[in-house]
């Protein structure tokens, strides 16, 4: 259990702390959670708290996905384990997520249900190229859809802060793009393995 593996779980253990901050009625349970409707003295759609906890802990998280591959990388310390735990710790984070933002009415439902689809499809164009001996490597697509997307996550979880003051709802224009260009990657990635794909028993 290398360094890089074990911040790899912290970010796993992280995201299902963000979960259960976003999901458990504390309310009910405790004592209202604050809300907060100006800045500055300036008017902002109503903040929770717990929005606010759970976009602390989620930037965090989302910072040690980047860690954690370039210690590997640079540490010579890339395993099957820590490949593995990464797509675990990411799906995790970002769909999961995902899910109860949509439930709560803070994005389009259509976002996880495109996002999650998209996964499945992909992850299995990845398994059966990787029976097949060949491996695909992660496109540019990809990587600028993740920006987008945890992008916009720690933008709503934060109320959209602080592009709200000027109503620009930046937030949601960046999970959009995230779900489009995820779709993009998808049928990028599709069409680099047809050929494998077709080739199936």
């Amino acid at each position: 259990m290398n360094l890089p593996n074990k911040i790899t779980i912290s970010r796993i253990i992280l995201s299902i702390i963000v979960m259960i901050i976003l999901m458990l009625p504390f309310s009910s349970w405790i004592s209202d959670w604050p809300v907060y409707s100006s800045v500055f003295g300036r008017e902002i759609p109503a903040l929770d708290l717990a929005y606010i906890i759970a976009g602390v802990l989620f930037l965090i998280a989302s910072l040690t996905d980047k860690i954690d591959g370039y210690l590997a990388r640079k540490n010579n310390e890339v395993t099957d384990l820590g490949k593995m735990l990464d797509a675990i710790a990411d799906k995790i984070l970002v769909n999961g997520v995902l899910i109860i933002l949509a439930y709560q009415r803070a994005i389009p439902l259509v976002v996880p249900v495109v996002i999650i689809t998209r996964d499945i499809i992909v992850d299995t164009c990845k398994m059966m190229s990787g029976n097949k001996g060949k491996v695909v490597a992660a496109s540019w697509l990809g990587k600028v859809k993740t920006a987008f997307m945890m992008t916009g996550i720690t933008l709503t979880l934060f109320g959209n802060l602080p592009f709200s003051l000027i109503h620009f709802d930046l937030a949601l224009f960046c999970v959009i793009i995230a779900t489009v260009l995820s779709v993009v990657s998808g049928c990028d990635y599709y069409f680099k393995t047809r050929e494998l794909l077709t080739k199936a028993k």
